[in-house]
């Protein structure tokens, strides 16, 4: 079986976008520092380079990825080192695109030790990697490298004839050509496509760009729905196929061709769906492999304040282009697939300008005990059924929603456990309140988790309640009531910062985990969880199936009844 790299894209994300054209360019160019600049290169110029290393690090000896410290990589390269034992590190290192600043910043400068630098750097790589080999490093052939890679080699021949390199070009150019090695509906399918798009146009095989194009146009419909959500379960990702498929856009009309219509409708449609999952901090919320510190920006936004998209998301807000704004979304949809987490049911709220309930989010791709808890139910705002096994990748369904510019509320079912369980939300805005109420099967018990933002810390937890605050003394409560019976159920837990098991973490960025609290319920067959806002001593009461919330700004009621909210 093949080996394959998927579960490092998104760290190349962070390095890697943007465009790459095809015409026409001087073989050479002389002089060294401070001579005359190349005509640039469509190959080379563009958006398509990561911003590090930069051209003068890796004269230097010196490359850093990912935010880990540069390392001295010395004249000659051993391109199976692993300085980190990190394995997007060493995907990325592989992938060359490093390599090509210096061809890119060449033609620019004109100074003949980068190209000097670049070619000895790819024909190394090219003589220590045969395909088929068994001393090629580990990344060498995998799909995504491979596809990352060519390009480099594309933009290098503009300026370098050799047989080594034209010989690499038709490995490469076979390698993703190969219906086995491609990755369709998936964001590496698209890299995949680009890089033998580039290489048919530029070495004049017609077979190699028709092909490109044609697995373009139907990769993209399975990648982006009709709404414009992509498939991947990490809306991080839209950012990353927006930009690809604008290089691949582009790649398309330089080597004369059109731009198939269904291209241009899916790339523009992704706009709506990064935008909706975005708060009003202007950060992505952290869903599937998605850090918490992406910031999109130059998104157009839609009118709608809310959006259900049908791939498994609930987006609203009270307002757009307000920090202070009300923002939460909620998972369902089909089961976990390529950058997913077992997150359905799951929940985040963000009001008054903060984050309350987040994400434990993304730390890496390693293969770490931690990784695999944040990809864990436990790691999510949802119910855990006690006693029951957790079937993964289980679907979940939207069975009901009503959407109204002061409330929203949704029921959502599964039987992830092999039993029904089921959650209603509903979010009040104006007096801010969520409240959300979880059933599951008669005779089970279920219990839910609320991972609190690191920058809340309880100050109370009593009478079925926990109140947190922030150092500026801001303040929300989480109230729980047992239903139908209307009482505040006490036992509520807070975990912060527990390593066996992983419990209390959340990852603000790559590679990194702070302590956070998280309240876990009490085990209960009905349970209704209300978050107030800004508060520390609202008005829970419940009469009935009526629950009515008061503050010092207001009032709210809504109704419990048969396992839904309204």
């Amino acid at each position: 079986m093949r080996r394959r790299t998927r579960a490092l894209g998104f760290l190349t994300t962070l390095l890697l976008t943007g465009g790459l054209v095809f015409h026409a360019a001087p073989a050479g160019a002389r002089g060294g520092a401070g001579a005359a600049a190349v005509k640039p290169s469509a190959e080379c110029q563009g958006d398509w380079l990561p911003a590090t290393p930069t051209s003068a690090q890796v004269m230097s000896g010196e490359v850093q990825f990912l935010d880990l410290p540069p390392v001295k990589i010395g004249k000659t390269i051993d391109w199976r080192w692993s300085p980190y034992k990190n394995r997007s590190w060493d995907m990325v290192f592989s992938s060359l695109r490093w390599v090509g600043r210096l061809v890119a910043d060449y033609e620019t400068s004109g100074d003949e030790k980068l190209l000097g630098r670049a070619t000895e750097l790819v024909k190394s790589w090219v003589e220590s990697n045969p395909r088929g080999g068994s001393r090629a490093s580990v990344y060498a052939w995998d799909e995504h490298p491979i596809a990352l890679r060519a390009p480099v080699l594309v933009c290098l021949s503009r300026h370098v004839k050799a047989s080594w390199l034209t010989g690499s070009l038709a490995d490469h150019a076979r390698m993703l050509s190969n219906p086995a090695l491609y990755e369709k509906g998936h964001n590496h399918g698209l890299d995949q496509d680009i890089a033998l798009l580039r290489i048919g146009c530029r070495t004049g095989h017609k077979e190699w760009a028709d092909l490109a194009i044609r697995r373009m146009t139907g990769s993209v419909k399975l990648d982006i729905d009709s709404q414009g959500a992509l498939q991947e379960q990490a809306p991080r990702y839209g950012i990353y196929v927006h930009e690809r498929l604008k290089v691949g856009m582009e790649a398309i009309t330089d080597c004369g061709r059109k731009v198939p219509a269904e291209i241009e409708k899916r790339w523009a449609s992704l706009e709506g769906y990064i935008t909706h999952a975005t708060e009003p901090s202007g950060h992505m919320v952290p869903i599937g492999d998605g850090g918490a510190d992406v910031k999109p920006s130059g998104y157009k936004h839609a009118k709608k304040t809310v959006q259900v998209f049908k791939a498994g998301y609930v987006f609203g807000r009270t307002k757009w282009d307000k920090p202070e704004s009300a923002y939460y979304s909620i998972r369902f949809g089909p089961g976990l697939k390529f950058h997913g987490h077992e997150d359905h049911l799951g929940v985040t709220y963000y009001a008054q300008g903060r984050d309350v309930l987040v994400e434990a989010g993304f730390h890496s791709y390693e293969r770490t005990a931690y990784r695999y808890w944040t990809m864990s139910p436990e790691a999510h705002n949802v119910p855990v059924v006690v006693g029951k096994s957790f079937r993964g990748r289980t679907a979940t369904s939207l069975t009901r929603s009503s959407i109204k510019d002061d409330r929203q509320s949704y029921k959502l079912t599964d039987k992830a456990y092999g039993v029904t369980r089921n959650r209603s939300v509903l979010v009040n805005h104006g007096d801010d309140v969520m409240a959300v109420y979880d059933t599951v099967a008669s005779g089970a018990k279920a219990r839910s988790y609320w991972h609190l933002d690191p920058a809340l810390t309880p100050v109370s937890t009593s009478g079925g309640r926990v109140v947190v605050k922030d150092k500026s003394g801001w303040k929300a409560t989480l109230a729980q009531i047992e239903m139908p019976s209307c009482k505040p159920i006490s036992g509520q837990t807070v975990v912060r910062g527990r390593t066996n098991p992983y419990q209390g973490w959340i990852s603000p960025s790559y590679m990194t985990k702070v302590p956070a609290s998280v309240v876990v319920s009490p085990a209960t067959g009905s349970l209704l969880t209300v978050i107030v806002p800004g508060t520390a001593e609202p008005d829970v009461t419940c009469s009935g199936t009526r629950v009515t919330v008061k503050t010092s700004d207001g009032e709210t009621s809504f109704r419990a009844s048969a396992g839904a909210l309204s």
